[in-house]
């Protein structure tokens, strides 16, 4: 029988957690996810609380990463980089809090002075965690974390990064006079953009792609060739120091603003001096909320007593300080099974392949399917029934399987290889891959999957927004017979809609008043209806400001829609082919006999010509102000590009702010947009 006595399972875990940190330290390779990591990791050290007679010197409980590779010589520092104990919710992080504030009264030290200095809290970076060690103002060592006493020398490898100054100022009137010697202590990682285009390339090159930027980051520094890691494009992150001499300071925001004064790059858009566990958490639960919107990646909020000489009385346990914590974020990532994979048949024809899942939660939503986009992802990353998988659902978008960790192993008797059908799964129509595309599409004109697809697009609330009319009725409408384009929607009768079945006389009421409503909508809102290809909301209304009439839209050419401002020659080409084709013509000319679509107001104000761009949190909700901009003449962006007239940002505005500053776009108050609009607020 399988010994299951506490002592039996800490050994078990021990053996676990020192197998998973030398994957994920040394290799660059973790095989499970950090929440499940850190499941095992809580395990052993409430076991081993619990059992003080298991304790071992040498449990990773007592540790902090993995002994440094061989191929690299090995740095020794004075100072430990020490690992942080996490929280992974509100309640730990007030937890902590309490800790903190009970280790203090035990030294006969009043709260007034936790009060006085309060924490800092940053975002914790996804990367590599490095020491970069200056003498006399000039770098002379880098190393990884490694075993945390011990850590890898990686000197010319950090030099090649650009953010990494060289030299240090030893001037006071050039920001500072360097320290005589100093360790400073950071993330390297690497950009989600940039994670994209190193992927592209080495899936060219037929290597593997890196399953997220820290292992990017991390196998770029581990490289014995220098010339390989300056050809990545990493960068940097300071949080803080280890050895320090000739300078002094009291606090830990001091501290960051001495490394910003050296030239370090500091992430102080997303620090904050928190004067209590409140705006701590108010600071985490604002972080969580928008992370996916910055351009790194991100797994927590790393949390500091300010006070220097608190930190010092508050000192370490085994592997971490009492004075820090990690408030780690729900997993955006989870492992799980591929039971199945299966193809759907989308509005446009495009058939997309879907993974059929064992149940498992992501962001605190259990998710049974994802999507594997197209035929070049389930390739690219291998992926096949029955093997386990990563799955994230970051951004609340559509859950994606992002990696196959049984063709990361290597796993033995794997399925075969999935090929997307030859014939469609919903009409039997041949099913075509589009030249110079990824997708593949379904051939029939008269495919009902397509019909039904694109008529729930049809009837949304951001098109022709027909409320009732939701995803059974459409099916029940077009299998039998009565619905089989939009135009058709118009003529159903009372009596019809019924007789269906679960709608009865009052719903039947009802979705024909919404029906007729929709009679006359905006122009923007029936141009997004139709589905053209390329063209979402945005575009539409684009378009509706630009021509005025779905008349001049339907009659220009190719280059007439690449003079408007934000198409592009994809768009162009996707518009015409839409109205070129005789099938897409008798539908438009079938619906023009029943909706009239309503112009955009053409009268010229404060705001013509002129395209803005909102971040941040404004005093009134953002959906008026950008009611306001059209409403004089203007338009709204989608994203930050040079094609922006003025940012308007709010209080927290984020990474937009300063990309506009690096584009050179104009950046306006909320105060400095409302005068320009003559609005009094």
């Amino acid at each position: 029988m399988r010994d299951t006595s506490p002592k039996a399972r800490a050994e078990e875990l021990r053996r676990l957690i020192r197998y998973h940190n030398d994957r994920y330290y040394r290799d660059d390779a973790p095989e499970v996810s950090d929440a499940e990591y850190d499941a095992l990791f809580r395990e052993l050290s409430r076991l081993e609380a619990a059992h003080p007679e298991l304790a071992d010197p040498d449990s990773p409980t007592r540790r902090v990463g993995a002994e440094p590779v061989e191929a690299f010589g090995t740095v020794v520092r004075d100072v430990p980089m020490l690992s942080l104990q996490n929280a992974f919710s509100d309640a730990e992080l007030r937890e902590f809090d309490a800790r903190v504030r009970r280790f203090l009264k035990g030294r006969g030290i009043g709260e007034e002075i936790l009060d006085r200095g309060g924490y800092v809290a940053e975002v914790k970076i996804d990367g590599l965690a490095v020491e970069l060690t200056y003498e006399d103002g000039e770098y002379v060592r880098g190393a990884t974390r490694g075993d945390g006493v011990r850590g890898e020398d990686v000197t010319a490898n950090l030099r090649t990064i650009q953010e990494i100054p060289l030299s240090l100022p030893k001037d006071r009137k050039k920001g500072g006079i360097a320290p005589s010697r100093l360790d400073t202590r950071g993330e390297v990682y690497m950009e989600r953009l940039d994670l994209a285009a190193l992927n592209r390339g080495r899936e060219r090159a037929g290597e593997p792609a890196f399953a997220n930027p820290r292992n990017a980051a991390a196998g770029s520094v581990r490289q014995l060739d220098p010339r390989v890691t300056a050809s990545r494009r990493l960068k940097l992150w300071v949080y803080g120091t280890g050895r320090v001499e000739g300078v002094r300071v009291t606090t830990h925001w001091e501290e960051l603003a001495l490394l910003a004064g050296l030239g370090f790059p500091v992430n102080r858009e997303w620090s904050r001096r928190c004067r209590g566990i409140d705006e701590v958490v108010a600071f985490y639960r604002e972080v969580e909320a928008g992370k996916d919107s910055l351009p790194y990646e991100i797994d927590g909020v790393v949390v500091k007593v300010n006070d220097a000489g608190l930190q010092k009385e508050l000192g370490e346990i085994s592997r971490s300080p009492r004075w820090a914590v990690a408030a780690k974020f729900s997993p955006d990532r989870a492992e799980t099974t591929v039971e199945d994979i299966v193809v759907s048949v989308g509005r446009t024809g495009t058939i997309t392949p879907v993974a059929v899942l064992s149940p498992v939660v992501v962001r605190g939503v259990t998710v049974r399917r994802a999507t594997l986009h197209n035929q070049d992802t389930i390739d690219g990353r291998d992926i096949r029934v029955g093997d386990r998988v990563l799955v994230q659902r970051a951004g609340d978008v559509i859950p994606e399987v992002v990696e196959s960790l049984s063709a990361a192993r290597k796993s033995p008797g794997r399925g075969p290889k999935f090929r997307i059908p030859d014939r469609c799964p919903a009409c039997d129509a041949p099913v075509e891959r589009v030249p110079g595309e990824a997708a593949h599409r379904c051939t029939g004109d008269g495919c009902v999957e397509r019909r039904k697809r694109a008529l729930r697009h049809f009837v949304s609330k951001n098109a022709m927004d027909i409320e009732g009319m939701g995803t059974k009725i459409v099916s029940t409408l077009v299998d039998e017979g009565l619905v089989t384009e939009p135009a058709d929607l118009y003529r159903l009768e009372r009596e019809t809609l019924a007789a269906m079945e679960r709608l009865g006389e009052k719903s039947a009421d009802n979705l024909v008043r919404a029906i007729e409503g929709s009679r006359r909508v905006p122009m923007s809102r029936f141009l997004f209806a139709l589905g053209i290809p390329l063209v979402g909301e945005h575009l539409s209304e684009v378009l509706a400001r630009h021509f005025g009439s779905i008349e001049a839209i339907r009659g220009a050419d190719g280059e007439e829609f690449r003079k408007v401002r934000e198409i592009g020659p994809e768009v162009a080409a996707a518009l015409r082919a839409y109205f070129d084709s005789p099938r897409n013509g008798k539908t438009v000319e079938r619906l023009l006999r029943e909706v009239t679509p309503l112009p955009p107001a053409t009268r010229a104000g404060k705001a013509s010509g002129k395209t803005f761009l909102f971040t941040g949190t404004l005093s009134m909700p953002r959906a008026r102000a950008q009611e306001m901009v059209r409403r004089e003449g203007g338009s709204v962006a989608a994203g930050i590009s040079g094609k922006v007239d003025y940012l308007v940002a709010g209080e927290d505005p984020g990474n937009k702010l300063a990309k506009a500053r690096e584009l050179g776009v104009p950046v306006l108050t909320e105060r400095q947009f409302l005068d320009m609009l003559g609005e009094t607020g």
